[in-house]
């Protein structure tokens, strides 16, 4: 049975080193939640604080309604699968799934069954009699995956699993964790760095800096509103454009920006009247408009072809603003090439014109 988990002010230090400051967070049963951020902002501290290996310096973790701050890992029935994977070399699959039942004397019959189970869900029963060191690195994932699986875990914990797997089969073996996860129906915390692995199988995420959540909620939330720089430019590319304030219209912020007047409908509540922002606009929202005018980007402006990156299915497109002033477009399913100083006519959505907090 799955159940949230509460985390409240929990800090973590190690001598005068904070690694983990006052952090909040709400993450619901049965979902699958990612701890993201650059080496060194925490997220693994918090893991291991979860699992039960850290005992915090302050603050409290719940499963439900059972609080867990200071009991041993070995009784917070977490599954836990780390990034080496840590699977027995002497063992066979079938040994190393049935290790954790063993431990827990879970009678032969039951074992055998739920190792049966956890191998059917990870495509590897025909596996079951070979070694470790018989498997690719995507079948030994597949392993520690179903190990910390077959304890039938209240809480499972993944630290970067994917790591030591090559591109296209970090692409695959994403969607399979998302699919397996969300049939367990087990509330799982992912701990990684990759921002893609994360917006594309993630229910909820909080993106962390020096020991401190910056951020959390949905991921698309996250991508298309992030509060500030740091979560802007985390989550993906962006444009940084320096804009001031000058007024409001139907709803609107009004900027005015090297790239002209621009009309933001992404801004906070807490927004001032006047002043100086930064706001951010990703690539794929900037497009080149074309001759008949589209009421839906009011937000249109001149630019020059530079320089262009085909990449196959999308372009990368570097224009020219003017001499200070060179930002990023993405083209998708891209046709002719067009020659460095083209003069070309840009547009973005007010709803792409996000201006940050900081």
């Amino acid at each position: 049975m799955s159940s949230p988990i509460t985390i409240r002010q929990i800090r973590k230090q190690f001598g005068k080193t904070v690694a983990v400051n006052q952090v909040d967070l709400d993450i619901e049963a049965g979902s699958l939640f990612f701890l993201l951020g650059p080496s060194g902002c925490g997220k693994t501290t918090l893991l291991r604080m979860i699992a039960g290996f850290y005992e915090p310096t302050a603050g409290t973790i719940h499963f439900g309604d059972k609080n867990v701050t200071h009991v041993p890992a070995n009784k917070r029935n977490c599954g836990m699968m780390f990034q080496s994977y840590a699977l027995w070399p002497h063992m066979t699959v079938r040994q190393n799934v049935a290790f954790g039942l063993k431990v827990r004397k879970i009678e032969a019959k039951e074992r055998d069954r739920r190792v049966d189970e956890a191998l059917a869900q990870v495509q590897m029963s025909q596996y079951a009699e070979r070694k470790p060191n018989q498997l690719s690195g995507g079948q030994q994932q597949r392993v520690a995956l179903a190990r910390a699986m077959v304890i039938e875990p209240t809480v499972l914990l993944l630290d970067e699993p994917l790591s030591n797997l090559d591109a296209k089969l970090r692409l695959e073996m994403r969607t399979q964790i998302r699919d397996i996860c969300h049939a367990a129906k087990i509330t799982t915390v992912y701990v990684t760095h990759d921002q893609k692995e994360a917006l594309s199988i993630a229910d909820g995420m909080a993106v962390l800096k020096d020991g401190d959540v910056i951020q959390a909620g949905a991921p698309r939330r996250l991508y298309d509103r992030p509060c500030n720089r740091f979560v802007a430019n985390f989550l993906g590319e962006t444009n940084f454009i320096p804009a001031q304030i000058i007024g409001r219209q139907d709803g609107a912020v009004v900027l005015d920006s090297p790239l002209g007047k621009l009309h933001s409908t992404a801004f906070t509540d807490n927004l001032p009247e006047t002043g100086n922002v930064t706001c951010s606009i990703r690539p794929e929202a900037i497009s080149i408009a074309s001759r008949e005018p589209d009421s839906a980007f009011v937000n249109q402006f001149q630019a020059k072809q530079h320089q262009t990156v085909f990449l196959g299915e999308i372009a990368q497109h570097m224009v020219a603003v003017n001499d200070d002033l060179t930002i990023k477009s993405f083209e998708l399913n891209p046709r002719a090439p067009k020659p460095a100083g083209t003069d070309l006519k840009m547009q973005v959505a007010s709803q792409d014109v996000v201006i940050l907090g900081d």
